[in-house]
């Protein structure tokens, strides 16, 4: 946001306090502006740069003969495709260009295809089944980053509940960092040498707002960590 006053834009008008700040602050937002959008631009860049040597080293990787050192050299490879692809997908919800495709889902049924897919002891409860019109492929993804990084930071149960058109995700761990529950998932953060939680919670919260959802994270008085994603509901 700018405050362009005219007044500041004349350059044969003399300029009074008001005017000072006025220009002050919309040099200060174009100057943040630029700053992030460098940001953005860096992550794309570097993401799609990674690709190419990645596919090779992973190539290369299967091709190496059995063994323990063989499959620490895969497992890392792996994880750097996965990482890259993160980056590329945050990249892309940054754009601001991402469409839905929409279709009805049954939330219940929806949950347990992703506790399936995650292959985790996470139990499914359903208080109230419902459908809704949403994108399916999103909204697994939301919940499939929430539920693995219940298991990744948090301690069980994890328990996935569906309540209408309200889910929650919700481990019995230590809780999430205070600097989360002000300011939301930043990625690579982390505070106090603790840490931090990657970039499952940000490509979650992108997505959700993709879907026009509301994800909110807290962490209850008895303990553990909750996070809370209500879905936009057609009259």
């Amino acid at each position: 946001a700018r405050v362009g006053d005219p007044r500041a834009q004349d350059p044969t008008r003399a300029q009074d306090e008001v005017a000072s700040v006025a220009a002050a602050l919309d040099s200060m937002a174009s100057s943040l502006q630029g700053k992030l959008l460098a940001e953005q631009r860096f992550t794309a860049d570097v993401a799609h740069e990674l690709r190419t040597p990645l596919t090779g080293l992973h190539a290369a990787a299967e091709l190496l003969p059995p063994g323990r050192p063989t499959e620490l050299v895969r497992d890392r490879v792996a994880a750097l495709r996965t990482l890259t692809e993160d980056l590329l997908e945050i990249s892309r919800l940054e754009s601001g260009r991402e469409r839905l495709e929409t279709e009805p889902e049954e939330l219940g049924a929806l949950a347990r295809r992703v506790v399936r897919g995650s292959g985790t002891t996470t139990r499914v409860d359903v208080v109230r089944n419902t459908r809704v019109e949403t994108d399916r492929r999103r909204l697994e993804r939301v919940l499939g980053n929430l539920v693995a990084n219940a298991h990744r930071h948090g301690r069980g149960p994890v328990v996935l509940t569906v309540d209408g058109a309200v889910i929650t995700v919700r481990d019995h761990g230590d809780g999430y960092p205070e600097y989360l529950l002000a300011h939301g998932p930043q990625r690579f953060r982390t505070e106090g040498g603790t840490k931090g939680h990657g970039l499952g919670l940000t490509i979650a919260l992108g997505q959700a707002e993709v879907l026009g959802a509301r994800l909110e994270f807290a962490n209850p008085p008895d303990g553990g960590a909750l996070a809370r994603l209500t879905l936009p509901q057609q009259p």
